[in-house]
């Protein structure tokens, strides 16, 4: 595996915080291409010899933790059985803005430990494979249906922080790769962190949180790297609706399971 670089944490107000990691970042992604020219062709797991094209071996990719089944509304874990597949309790009392979410993944295992390098530690070589992975997972016809791509605004305190926007870094990718239309949402106002926070305080806190600028496509999708319990999507959806959108699906590479919700 590549070495994980330890960030101090960063305080608002902190002298000198910013600049430290403008300076360390450029470190730390030159050390991941050199890892990427070095281990060509390397599983991005365990470092076995890796599919034709692809950046992790079979063995890892099998041994995933692919979210299946899932309520097909908001793509929130369940368990095997009778109900799995239909909209969950969720999703009936309470339906999303969104008409559907897709994530591929569930937040757990190998996922986690690569969405920390690449959240915390702005590796590209962990957000490229977090985006196969993410473009493997859609079912067929998924990335033609699209006509706006917009990534989750990061929380400003967050973005002060980390230095770095993951939903902004894959939706510019994406969009590049298969030609989509990125299009940009802001937040309204300062809004509460969502941690710690229960699944009718996230709402609640996010209400109204987002604004679009401009008159947006009749299909948009909203993309972020991890889905917890889709009160940031909706609200965003609800803005894209706003807006002019007609219908939103909500992305993202993985969702956290029931446990942790």
């Amino acid at each position: 595996m590549e070495p994980e670089l330890k960030r101090a944490p960063l305080r608002d107000g902190m002298p000198g915080g910013s600049r430290w990691f403008d300076w360390l970042r450029p470190l730390w992604q030159g050390v991941d291409r050199g890892l990427r020219r070095a281990l060509a062709g390397r599983c991005g797991f365990c470092l076995a010899p890796a599919e034709p094209e692809r950046p992790w071996c079979q063995a890892c990719f099998e041994a995933l933790p692919w979210n299946l089944p899932a309520c097909p509304s908001c793509a929130e874990p369940q368990p095997s059985g009778s109900l799995a597949g239909k909209r969950c309790g969720h999703c009936l009392t309470r339906p999303p803005a969104f008409v559907r979410a897709r994530a591929p993944l569930r937040y757990e295992d190998e996922v986690v430990r690569l969405v920390q390098r690449f959240k915390f530690h702005a590796s590209p070589r962990a957000g490229n494979v977090l985006l196969e992975l993410l473009e493997v997972g859609l079912p067929p016809g998924a990335l033609a249906w699209p006509e706006a791509l917009i990534p989750v605004p990061l929380h400003p305190r967050r973005a002060r922080e980390r230095g770095f926007d993951q939903a902004d870094w894959l939706a510019q990718r994406l969009a590049e790769r298969h030609g989509l239309q990125l299009s940009q949402a802001q937040r309204r106002q300062h809004t509460r962190s969502q941690r710690g926070l229960d699944r009718a305080e996230r709402f609640r806190n996010l209400r109204g949180g987002f604004e679009v600028k401009g008159q947006l496509p009749s299909r948009v999708v909203l993309l972020d790297d991890v889905m917890t319990t889709g009160a940031t999507l909706d609200a965003l959806a609800q803005a894209c609706l706003a807006s002019g959108a007609r219908e939103v699906e909500a992305w993202a590479v993985a969702r956290t399971p029931l446990l942790i919700e």
